[in-house]
């Protein structure tokens, strides 16, 4: 018996395009290069190809065929702007503005809503209706989300995707016709489901909204940096949208491999943190019972000479998980050259998962930082308990070096430090117990600087810089790969590639790691395979 072949051959628009048997018209169409209008479409969800308007005219059918749910078939002659697929599309798109309100000023989708570009390219110039509008007004789903019922076109998204992603049904289309609207059962709104937010992100016009964007930025005036969710070890691929150097919104960035095209309500919500104002923007050392800003030669000039008359007496490190796999190397790298010592980290830990039903390998895992996974392969010690409080005894009281990275050490008290030779502090924000360091070096954030973490099974991320560092604010690795190579007479890392690579020195798995081979979809440590394509 003959092998049935896996691919098809068809033309579209005068283009031939081989694509793996199976592939619907939509996505034979793209592959051509040509994008196909369309609503109730969405690669993670079904397809009910109920918006009619990515009806596409096929040689030898006897009707229009949504190109959803069509597959492409051999010797297919598909045609997406003939003058049917166009006359088809028009009128669809009017019957869409016979009740949706032109209220595009001050739509939160406006910028990025695909029916302002669709009436724009293929619309009619004028309606024709002379029939009032339908008024609905806007009722509050609970959590995040807001609905404008004379905004929406009843794609369906939102009900496809409660019901079949979270699965959590409490959404459903009510009433018929002109009639319909979305709605939740029995008055029980969204609070309480943990991945509503996702539904905000489907939504192809201005009908839900999310409470926390709402008239907070328009769609032009934001920048979209790619990036990792730092709120839990999933590390679900994302875009930070930035305006004014500030974080406006957290949304996820399409990865199969990681998070699909889903985050959670937990991850997306928590970024406020990351605009904080309150942060070091100058090297500060003690000298006697004072403090004083100073430049940064001459900043770790006097740590390498305190680091002289401090030797002999030992070193213990703490480390943070939300540090990047270039700065806990570069931590590593000090502690070795230093003589060597425990590095310990500290996470928070929730009590339980929040598995995605309908996406099983998504999660809000039960760590809650980014990179517990490269602290554990770069031979650090996480203590401190379920809880994250304490578990620094044996830093706390140390007479000899103690060095703290990015732990903002919120739970220790004033006297934290006060006993050690030499106390260096790098992070973000300072605190009580950062009182007796001797060097308060500030660093970059996550979202000011570049670098990797490692997800909880071993696959490591690019993120990018989304927003400029405040003051003489620096990377970390840059900082402390700057000390090692002064103590060694070595080079500079000056770069986020080359401080990768000091990880591969530090760590096995990293080793046969190259930066710029990762890609966009990151890579597993110890995997022969490349992932460094599409």
């Amino acid at each position: 018996m003959a092998d049935t072949p896996a691919t098809v051959t068809l033309t579209i628009d005068g283009r031939e395009v081989t694509v793996p048997k199976g592939t619907t018209l939509l996505k034979a169409a793209t592959e051509a290069g040509k994008d196909v209008p369309h609503y109730c479409y969405h690669d993670g969800l079904s397809s009910p190809a109920q918006c009619r308007l990515c009806l596409v005219e096929v040689e030898g059918a006897p009707k229009p065929m949504p190109s959803c749910v069509t597959q492409a078939m051999d010797g297919q002659v598909v045609r997406t702007e003939s003058e049917l697929a166009l006359d088809m599309r028009k009128g669809v798109l009017e019957f869409y503005l016979v009740n949706h309100p032109l209220d595009c000023p001050i739509c939160d989708m406006s910028g990025e809503c695909n029916l302002q570009n669709y009436v724009h390219e293929e619309g009619r110039e004028h309606g024709r209706s002379r029939e009032p509008k339908r008024v609905f007004g806007r009722d509050d789903f609970g959590g995040d989300v807001l609905y404008y019922g004379d905004r929406c076109v009843m794609c369906t998204r939102c009900v496809r995707f409660m019901s079949e992603v979270e699965q959590d049904h409490r959404l459903t289309v009510v009433e018929r016709g002109s009639r319909s609207v979305i709605d939740t059962f029995f008055e029980e709104g969204l609070e309480g489901t943990h991945w509503h937010g996702n539904v905000v992100d489907i939504c192809p016009v201005g009908a839900l909204v999310s409470k926390d964007f709402l008239y907070k930025a328009r769609a032009w005036d934001l920048t979209h940096t790619p990036g990792v969710c730092p709120n839990c070890s999933q590390g679900c691929n994302i875009d930070l949208h930035v305006r004014d150097n500030l974080v406006q919104r957290l949304k996820p960035r399409e990865n199969l491999e990681v998070n699909a095209f889903w985050m959670c309500d937990y991850g997306r919500g928590n970024y406020e943190w990351i605009n904080r104002g309150d942060r070091l923007e100058a090297p500060l050392v003690r000298e006697g019972g004072s403090t004083r800003a100073m430049g940064w030669k001459d900043a770790l000039s006097r740590l390498l000479a305190g680091v002289e008359g401090a030797s002999g007496k030992g070193i213990r490190a703490v480390a943070s998980p939300f540090s990047s796999n270039e700065d806990l190397a570069a931590l590593r790298a000090l502690v070795d050259e230093f003589g060597g010592g425990e590095i310990v980290y500290r996470s928070a830990r929730a009590e339980d998962e929040i598995v995605l039903k309908g996406f099983p390998t998504l999660a809000r895992r039960r760590d809650l930082a980014p990179n517990g996974k490269g602290a554990d392969l770069l031979g650090m010690k996480r203590v401190g308990g379920d809880d994250a409080t304490g578990g620094l005894e044996g830093v706390a009281g140390h007479g000899g070096i103690v060095i703290v990275l990015g732990d903002a050490l919120a739970d220790q008290g004033a006297d934290f430090g006060s006993a050690a030779a030499l106390y260096v502090y790098l992070g973000g924000h300072g605190g009580p117990a950062t009182a007796n360091a001797h060097f308060v070096l500030p660093t970059a954030t996550f979202a000011e600087t570049e670098g990797t973490f490692t997800n909880f099974e071993g696959r490591v991320q690019r993120f990018a810089p989304a927003l400029d560092a405040p003051g003489a604010s620096r990377p970390a690795w840059l900082v402390l790969n700057a000390l090692v190579a002064e103590r060694t007479q070595g080079e500079v890392p000056r770069t986020a590639a080359a401080a990768f690579a000091v990880a591969g020195t530090k760590a096995g798995p990293f080793a046969g790691m190259r930066y710029d081979e990762i890609g966009p979809r990151g890579a597993v440590v110890n995997e022969t395979v490349s992932l460094s394509g599409d």
